[in-house]
């Protein structure tokens, strides 16, 4: 009897432990975030909806917004929009052809995901930046998302290393002393965590909604800045999540 209680809350000490590492990004990854005069113009574009260390996904089904943001002015990309796969579960991807110089913003708002573990539901409001030709005006712009990580450095052409700074703003206004939380797209695989508290980092934005992060690997970063919404869906809260996708280059 004692080894089987001992078993159980150690089964109870291992399920907790796994389950707080798992955090949730919507995810919007490019195949290229610098497109250069010589290079293909033509960006593959995925959308998916997972734990990015962890390399374990989820279910995305087809999002209510998905566009794109250039030199001031919105595309509607939703019906270019094909099924794929990310991290073996439903995603979607795009072809889109940069034809002029320009910063250019992919964001997408998909529809509400019911997490039973944590009793709300998930909204991640996701963008990420592509600049192209060397034209590289406008990376501060906001989109206009519910609520929207609007970057204080490039979000793009940064070393390992390099702070990356942005601000977290839920209906236009900074959100002081955010949550945001930090994590690595380890899409090889290949790079662990010493222990589940280094999956997922946790900073905290200052008064005036300012986060500060350095990358410590080359890759993708993406930065989730959470919040609870103003309203209920069928009385639950709702869990509004402001999403970058940052890209980090080794120096050589």
């Amino acid at each position: 009897m004692k080894k089987f209680s001992i078993f159980i809350i150690m089964s109870i000490i291992a399920s907790f432990s796994a389950g707080a590492a798992l955090a949730h990004f919507g995810m919007l990854i490019p195949s290229d975030s610098m497109v250069m005069q010589n290079d293909n113009r033509t960006i593959n574009v995925k959308l998916s909806f997972s734990h990015p260390f962890e390399g374990e996904g989820m279910e995305l089904v087809k999002p209510n917004v998905f566009g794109v943001m250039a030199n001031g002015e919105k595309a509607d990309l939703l019906e270019t929009l094909t099924k794929t796969k990310v991290m073996g579960h439903t995603a979607w991807e795009t072809s889109y052809t940069i034809k002029r110089p320009g910063v250019y913003m992919f964001y997408m708002e998909p529809k509400p995901y019911w997490e039973p573990a944590e009793d709300c539901y998930i909204v991640h409001y996701t963008k990420t930046v592509v600049t192209a030709f060397g034209d590289d005006e406008g990376w501060d712009q906001e989109i206009g998302l519910k609520t929207e990580i609007v970057p204080l450095s490039k979000p793009y052409g940064l070393y390992t290393g390099n702070v990356f700074q942005g601000i977290v703003k839920t209906d236009g206004k900074p959100v002081p002393f955010g949550e945001v939380e930090v994590e690595h797209y380890n899409k090889k695989r290949n790079a662990q965590a010493p222990t589940d508290y280094m999956v997922t980092q946790t900073i905290k934005a200052d008064a005036n909604g300012v986060f500060t992060y350095s990358a410590p690997k080359a890759g993708w970063w993406g930065f989730a800045a959470l919040n609870t919404s103003d309203k209920k869906i069928k009385g639950k809260d709702v869990e509004i999540g402001a999403v970058l996708w940052v890209k980090f280059h080794d120096w050589k």
